[in-house]
Parts: structure tokens; C-alpha cells; sequence
């Protein structure tokens, strides 16, 4: 049986090389017999956690109205949950950052959303892949945190412009990380 996959991207190019590898996973995964709900988080409304500590309280994961309560219902039923993005100046873009500070909500509400599988796709401009740190590093500790397992991590270093990705394996790798699950 197949498995429910909430797949959040980060970029804002949709012809970029997260994205690329982004849609060779989420077809890998679908041919496997998954089932794939997708959020471009740089599409939609989703500000910065504010602390307010009120999640759940108003029936939604958060008490200020925006994308993140279609987001969370999802991530809460998922079986999967996959982040793909480039890096921007060394860490997350803005966009899905709102969504990872967010999952902060299912912490202060109590809610049990341990178990589930994880993983991690990205690129960077830079042939250093130790530049991939301020994306990796944080969700390794966020998915320590939630009690999540990474089934694993495509890094793609030395791609920038559009179509670089199809200089490299990343593609590929892709489609090899939607065989695990």
C-alpha cells in the first residue's frame, strides 16, 4: 500500500534545480504507488512563527490565518515528509523557513506527529559541499526533535542557473531517495 508523501519545496524559480529534482522524486514516488501533496511554500502565504504559544487552540494549527493551516492538516496525516530547496545565503530560503519555524505549532499543542519517514533535497550555487550545512544541520536537529526518521539527504553542490542540475546526478539521485520509502 502506498504511502501518503507531503513534499514542501522552497524555491521560487518553478524551472529551477531543486525544482527539477523535486519532480524527478515526486514522480519516482507516485510510479512506486504514493500519493504526493505538494506545497511550493514561495507560492503561497506563509509567515514567521510569532510565539504567541496559542497553535491548535482556535481548531487550527495557527491563530494567524494563513497558508500554514492548509499546510499543517497535511503534515499531520502524512506518512512522508520531504523538504526540497536551494540554498540562499547559506541557509533556507525565507519562504519554507515560515514552514519549518512553524512545525514548532505541533510541539507547544502536544501533538504526537512522531514516527514519521523525512528527507532532505537540495543544491547550492557553490562546489563546496560543506555549504549545504545551514540546510542540513537544522533539519537534522528539527527531525531529532519531532522523533522523525530520514530515510535520507540528496545535496547537490555546483548548480546555479537553470538546467544545471542536468550537468549533475541530482536527478537521479533523486528518483534513487523515492526507492527508499
Amino acid at each position: 500500500m502506498g504511502k501518503k508523501i507531503v513534499v514542501i519545496t522552497g524555491s521560487p524559480r518553478k524551472m529551477g534545480n531543486s525544482f527539477a529534482m523535486t519532480n524527478a522524486f515526486i514522480k519516482s514516488a507516485q510510479d512506486k504507488g504514493h500519493s504526493i501533496v505538494r506545497f511550493d511554500s514561495a507560492m503561497q502565504k506563509v509567515g514567521g512563527c510569532r510565539a504567541c504559544e496559542t497553535c491548535f487552540k482556535t481548531g487550527k494549527a495557527c491563530s494567524f490565518d494563513d497558508d500554514f493551516n492548509i499546510i499543517a492538516p497535511e503534515i499531520e496525516k502524512a506518512d512522508v515528509v520531504v523538504f526540497t530547496t536551494p540554498v540562499y545565503w547559506y541557509s533556507f530560503p525565507a519562504q519554507i523557513k515560515g514552514v519549518i519555524d512553524r512545525l514548532f505549532s505541533f510541539c507547544v499543542a502536544g501533538k504526537d506527529i512522531a514516527g514519521k519517514q523525512c528527507a532532505l533535497i537540495a543544491c547550492c550555487e557553490e562546489d563546496d559541499i560543506s555549504v549545504m550545512d545551514g540546510v542540513r544541520i537544522p533539519y537534522e536537529r528539527s527531525i531529532a526533535l519531532l522523533k522523525w526518521k530520514s530515510i535520507g539527504e540528496v545535496l547537490v553542490p555546483n548548480v546555479l542557473n537553470v538546467g544545471d542540475i542536468d550537468k549533475t546526478d541530482g536527478r537521479q539521485q533523486a528518483t534513487a531517495l523515492a526507492e527508499k520509502i
